[in-house]
């Protein structure tokens, strides 16, 4: 398995969640080795650790999110499922999503309406919202999408996106700065597994600026975001180890269609929007999945 922050802890509540599921399944201690591999954001060690965990030829690998491009370029024979990956086809892991075709499969975590929700909760918080700033990594491929997507979504809500590149960890104030400087109003991201690792970070950077700030999933809004919007990521974990079951029970990857969220999850932190001096409607508080109090 390899994944992509520096240990387990850096994963968590996902790496959790995967064993989770293995258990589930029947997989107790001493019915199936996990070897884990964590390159802690660093693309040469995701690289040298896909190369190595290929030469232990196992039975199937895992990538998660952007270390699944990394495995998919080391074997064209061992089976892999990957999990966290926003766009399979793009990242070149299979020929479609009903029909892989190759040695991958797995689970996406993106829907095309994703983007457009995550923009328009932020223009409900505050209609006055002309000026957004979206956060692309410009090392992952997919950013291209995103920026086509906030492009066309923004418009219809009557602002713009303005993507800014943060493709490390040290690039996250400089965006920030640059956004304050642009007179940006809010901001979001998309389901990036370096913005995972820099959660915290993002969610001061985001408060001391007093910028609300859109995320993917709930472990991040914990960090202190305003608000976040996406599928059900401790799920996708859990349901890795299913695929994983299958093919080691004999099916092939490229017979595998690839499992896309059929549900997306709303959740508002109360207490960043108090720090930020925002009153949240009692509309959308109530679509919310979680409020954080």
């Amino acid at each position: 398995m390899l994944w992509h922050a520096a240990d387990k802890d850096g994963e968590w509540p996902y790496y959790g969640c995967l064993l989770d599921g293995f258990e589930e399944l029947g997989y107790t201690s001493g019915k199936i080795e996990l070897i884990h591999r964590f390159p802690n954001e660093k693309p040469e060690l995701f690289q040298s650790m896909a190369a190595e965990l290929v030469a232990l030829a196992p039975d199937v690998l895992v990538g998660v999110g952007g270390a699944a491009p990394y495995v998919k370029k080391a074997t064209s024979t061992i089976p892999m499922v990957f999990m966290y990956v926003a766009d399979p086809i793009g990242a070149k892991l299979v020929d479609s999503i009903r029909h892989p075709g190759g040695n991958a499969t797995g689970l996406t975590n993106f829907g095309l309406e994703l983007l457009g929700k995550r923009l328009e909760y932020l223009k409900e918080i505050n209609p006055q919202l002309i000026k957004a700033a979206m956060m692309v990594n410009p090392t992952n491929p997919i950013s291209n999408f995103y920026i086509e997507q906030s492009n066309a979504a923004g418009p219809k809500l009557g602002l713009t996106c303005k993507p800014y590149n943060v493709g490390t960890l040290d690039d996250l104030q400089p965006a920030f700065d640059a956004m304050v400087g642009d007179g940006t109003q809010a901001v979001l991201f998309n389901a990036e597994s370096l913005f995972f690792v820099g959660r915290k970070k993002i969610a001061e950077l985001a408060l001391a600026r007093k910028l609300p700030c859109c995320g993917y999933v709930k472990e991040v809004l914990e960090a202190g975001l305003l608000i976040s919007y996406g599928a059900d990521q401790r799920l996708i974990a859990r349901r890795t180890a299913y695929f994983v079951d299958r093919i080691l029970k004999g099916e092939r990857p490229a017979d595998m269609p690839v499992e896309q969220p059929t549900g997306f999850q709303l959740c508002i932190n109360l207490n960043t929007a108090k720090a930020l001096g925002l009153t949240i409607s009692p509309t959308l508080l109530a679509q919310a999945d979680e409020v954080i109090e």
